[in-house]
């Protein structure tokens, strides 16, 4: 199947000055937004896929961002990464026209950029960066060939390479290659048979027939690809699913956790509590909150993309 990015987007007086332009090549996909926001205007934002933004310009302090609708705001940020399913909000205390460049990314493809000692725990967490001229720079070329290509993907996929490093803050050390890992398409096709199978139980021996391995080497290859053991993927993949049910549906927690595989509600709590730092309950009242009082204005991102 195509990657395609599935990211929710409600925002309030943002208005597109220009046509998008967007580009994808693989386990990613590069768009670039010119638009003028209103004082007073900005959005939330949700996606069960990692992305990478980084601002086409000096950084602005009358746009900031926070990733919780009680966290402090953060201003001058150059570019970010937000890990699959962190949500974000942004809000503009002056008019401005500003440019960004959006990467949406699939997370088997990212997991193997990144399967140096070290990178896999990166794509875990958020990264904000307030300077960087560098990360300019390489977001100035990629953007540049979004919208008039001339190059082909390999230079995409360097750029975009160089981009982790600079915000993730990757070091000498966590560029190093390591061997023994998953293939792109072994990770693909795992996580589409456990999606499909999330409302039972998945033992490792399942995942390690179909890829072909043993348990143990299995595991070997989990933690060098993805910097994570079988069973804490399987989590995060329910702890996904479960986002997106209590976003889109009304279904109790109690039947949400069953859907997604948990063995009751109070397991769901304790591993979103571990992985989120709330309680799912407190997360989707925020998000529905956050949904409702932004729903003036609403623009779904994703419609600008053809299926």
């Amino acid at each position: 199947m195509t990657f395609m990015p599935r990211m929710t987007s409600q925002t309030r007086a943002i208005h597109p000055l220009r046509p998008l332009r967007w580009r994808r090549w693989g386990g990613a996909i590069a768009d670039v937004w010119h638009v003028r926001g209103e004082a007073g205007g900005g959005g939330f934002y949700s996606s069960p896929d990692p992305r990478l933004v980084v601002f086409l310009g000096a950084p602005d302090s009358a746009l900031r961002l926070r990733t919780g609708p009680d966290a402090a705001w953060m201003e001058g940020i150059a570019a970010f990464y937000i890990p699959a399913g962190m949500p974000l909000w942004s809000e503009l205390t002056e008019g401005r026209d500003y440019a960004h460049l959006d990467l949406h990314l699939e997370a088997g493809p990212l997991a193997q950029r990144l399967r140096a000692p070290g990178g896999g725990s990166q794509m875990e967490r958020a990264h904000f960066l307030s300077g960087g001229t560098r990360a300019a720079a390489l977001a100035a070329m990629l953007a540049d060939e979004v919208q008039a290509p001339a190059r082909p993907e390999m230079m995409l996929d360097g750029l975009l390479s160089a981009l982790l490093c600079e915000v993730l803050d990757l070091g000498v050390t966590e560029q190093a290659p390591r061997r023994g890992g998953l293939a792109p398409h072994v990770i693909r096709d795992l996580r589409s048979h456990a999606v499909a199978a999330l409302h039972r139980r998945i033992e490792v021996a399942e995942l390690a027939e179909l890829a072909g391995l043993s348990e143990s080497w299995l595991t070997r290859a989990f933690k060098q690809s993805l910097g994570t053991t079988p069973q804490r993927w399987l989590t995060q993949l329910r702890l996904e699913a479960a986002m997106a049910l209590m976003t889109d549906s009304p279904m109790p927690l109690a039947e949400i956790a069953a859907e997604v595989g948990f063995a009751d509600q109070a397991h769901l709590t304790r591993a979103f509590r571990s992985a989120h730092g709330v309680t799912p309950g407190a997360w989707r009242r925020a998000r529905l909150s956050a949904i409702s009082s932004n729903r003036d204005g609403l623009v779904q991102a994703s419609d600008d993309f053809p299926s």
